[in-house]
């Protein structure tokens, strides 16, 4: 990519921006915004597809298959995707896409790796005990003033703040 990046979104604009998305989708759908369950879908059609005795006999994931429904003939799947491709478009307009690895400076590239897969399992597994995501829980739960969506967003900051001093020690 040519040129410098483009500056980055102001944050208050940007916080308008995803409101007023979160308000459209509560008016054109009738639920929020979402994003764990795409997973949970994904991975019920794979374990299907290997194993279909297994996933039937499975008390979690057969309702997903009853009257031969595809858990990904969903909204949640076309919603996933289309913020994927979203933000690759805004990423490469910007002149901000990098391929690139991430992480504490000491570390290298495969613990990175290692450490990004073993808190995106934590993140998933905490998603499907709270029923629900940041997006799912977090916006669209505290947006209708539900109870477990402050709760969960209080205790999702209060484990940001706890793993960012652990993980301190590894960026210096």
């Amino acid at each position: 990519m040519k040129g410098e990046a483009k500056p980055l979104w102001n944050p208050y604009l940007a916080g308008v921006l995803l409101g007023s998305g979160l308000l459209m989708t509560f008016i054109l759908t009738g639920h929020g915004l979402g994003a764990s369950g795409f997973t949970t879908s994904l991975a019920a059609s794979a374990a299907h597809t290997i194993a279909p005795a297994a996933v039937d006999s499975s008390s979690y994931f057969a309702s997903m298959f009853e009257d031969g429904r595809n858990p990904l003939d969903s909204w949640i799947t076309w919603q996933v995707i289309g913020v994927a491709i979203g933000a690759l478009i805004a990423a490469v307009s910007a002149r901000r896409f990098r391929w690139t690895v991430d992480g504490p400076t000491r570390l290298n590239n495969a613990k990175k790796l290692g450490l990004a897969l073993g808190g995106g399992m934590l993140a998933g597994l905490g998603a499907r005990i709270a029923l629900g995501c940041t997006s799912g829980l977090g916006l669209s739960g505290a947006a209708t003033l539900a109870t477990a969506g402050f709760l969960f967003l209080i205790g999702f900051f209060a484990t940001g703040v706890a793993c960012g001093f652990v993980m301190k020690r590894y960026y210096k």
